[in-house]
């Protein structure tokens, strides 16, 4: 658990720091282009990170509020279980009639799956440019 709030810290310190080094080089140009990827990559990342730590925690402490299973259900059905998962994020209370209540939303999940995504074409991309300038100065030589 230490562990993860740490990760959740660092990642977010991580996030903020990159936004605000991002604001002041594009103030300063100029600016090589794959440096901008591959630090919105560095922001995308962490952003995934952070967000998933948040969903980790919501999930370990039994979703966003404590105590959120209720015994019965409004139709009256028993608590069977409690649904856990650590991916994709789940916190669901299932109940004897088969209904099931989920506390962390699956808009969590997607939205890491979306950062995480979008950190890895940001990523190509800085690559890509790296790569395509390598070759371009190394002919103009």
């Amino acid at each position: 658990m230490f562990l993860m709030g740490a990760l959740l810290a660092a990642s977010g310190v991580t996030a903020a720091v990159g936004l605000v080094v991002v604001l002041i080089l594009l103030s300063h140009p100029p600016l090589p282009v794959p440096r901008v990827y591959a630090l919105v990559a560095l922001i995308l990342t962490s952003s995934a990170v952070a967000l998933y730590c948040y969903g980790w925690f919501s999930v370990t402490t039994g979703g966003p509020f404590p105590e959120l299973c209720t015994s019965r259900n409004e139709a009256g059905a028993d608590l069977a279980a409690v649904k856990q998962q650590y991916w994709p994020l789940r916190n669901a209370c299932a109940y004897s009639d088969g209904s099931t209540v989920e506390y962390v939303s699956r808009s969590v999940t997607v939205f890491v799956y979306l950062l995480a995504g979008a950190a890895l074409v940001s990523a190509g991309t800085s690559a890509h440019l790296r790569k395509r300038a390598g070759r371009t100065s190394g002919v103009i030589s």
